[in-house]
């Protein structure tokens, strides 16, 4: 898109701007945040990556929530020991047959960030929400903030052993919250959920991790109460050869507009895993009805900080604030820092082409 602006406030956070939680920790990631409107400020409900502070390059360390010391604790891995495959600098696995998963490199919570103008933020000294259950000893990623009425529902990726689910919780004052539960079990993850009721019914877009066929895509669910959901249908899927090549999965909560219901969505090439972001029209009436969607990304990886990072060439967004015919999308970039753009939302609706209803 020929209008998108890009904050010159570019990066608005960055992992040095946030304080280590834990004693002997470094920030690594501050970035793929939730936004909230509440009272007269913007809220960033930041997703702060920590990782302990090593001096020996020959080991590399896991951080996890123990459940019975209710406190973080720390294994540690060889790289020159055969038996460990460490070359994602994100997860410690095992080679072999009997491949399987053994931690992360980072402990991921979420964090509040503030702001007046929603440019210069302030960040909370301690999280908002930290592991507490078994669902979450490797941590809380990627959270989505959904307002219904005075109550705001947040929902994230809860990752432990056992997978990675959608966990939510609720609250009216970014002070306490209210425990929910598990709403999408693993494999799954990218849920948002709709800001009101379509025709009585609550719904949801969510992306479950298909392991032995189908591909990474977006489905569509509904709900009475928002804590259980049904009636799941695939929605979209992978485009081959594109942009959103390898997997896709939801970004924003839905926006509604005269056109339809507007979702801004990620998608990964597979030839580089580079992440962009496109536009999805869903039917007022029937999210279910496929309007129209993105040819070309709306936002893709282009500032040096779009590019180099953690995980380069990564745009991904959580959330944005609508005022009046404006996004102000907030997005994670590289997997490390936090950036901010305007697009205008009729420029994106009359780029958005037409797409095959499966």
């Amino acid at each position: 898109m020929q209008s998108v602006y890009r904050y010159k406030e570019n990066p608005l956070i960055t992992p040095e701007d946030v304080k280590p939680y834990h004693k002997g920790f470094e920030v690594i990631g501050a970035f793929n945040a939730a936004t909230a409107k509440y009272q007269d400020e913007i809220l960033l409900l930041l997703r702060v990556a920590e990782r302990p502070v090593t001096n020996d390059p020959n080991l590399v360390s896991s951080p996890y929530y123990d459940l019975i010391k209710k406190q973080v604790e720390v294994k540690t891995y060889d790289r020159r020991d055969p038996a460990y495959d460490v070359k994602d600098s994100r997860i410690i696995r095992t080679f072999g047959e009997r491949d399987r998963f053994l931690g992360l490199t980072s402990l991921s919570y979420l964090r509040l960030a503030r702001s007046r103008d929603g440019r210069h933020f302030t960040i909370d000294d301690e999280p908002f929400i930290y592991p507490f259950n078994r669902y979450q000893t490797f941590g809380l990623e990627d959270p989505r903030i959904t307002q219904i009425g005075g109550t705001y529902y947040i929902y994230f990726s809860a990752v432990s052993k056992i997978g990675i689910g959608v966990y939510m919780v609720s609250t009216e004052d970014f002070k306490t919250y209210t425990d929910h539960g598990l709403i999408f079990s693993p494999e799954n993850k990218d849920a948002v959920i709709f800001p009101e009721k379509i025709n009585g019914r609550y719904y949801a877009l969510h992306r479950p991790a298909l392991k032995s066929v189908g591909n990474p895509d977006i489905w569509i669910a509904e709900s009475e109460n928002l804590n259980y959901w049904g009636n799941h249908r695939h929605l979209i899927g992978i485009r081959k050869g594109r942009w959103d090549g390898e997997r896709i999965g939801s970004g924003t909560i839905p926006i509604k507009t005269e056109s339809g219901w507007l979702e801004i969505y990620h998608g990964a090439s597979a030839d580089s895993s580079r992440y962009c972001l496109g536009a999805l029209l869903l039917d007022l009436n029937d999210p279910s009805k496929i309007l129209a969607r993105s040819e070309k990304p709306i936002l893709e990886p282009e500032a040096d900080y779009e590019k180099k990072g953690f995980f380069g060439e990564v745009v991904f967004t959580c959330g944005g604030i609508v005022e009046g015919r404006t996004l102000k999308l907030y997005y994670g970039v590289s997997d490390r820092s936090m950036a901010g753009a305007e697009l205008d939302i009729d420029e994106i609706l009359n780029e958005l082409g037409s797409v095959e209803k499966r």
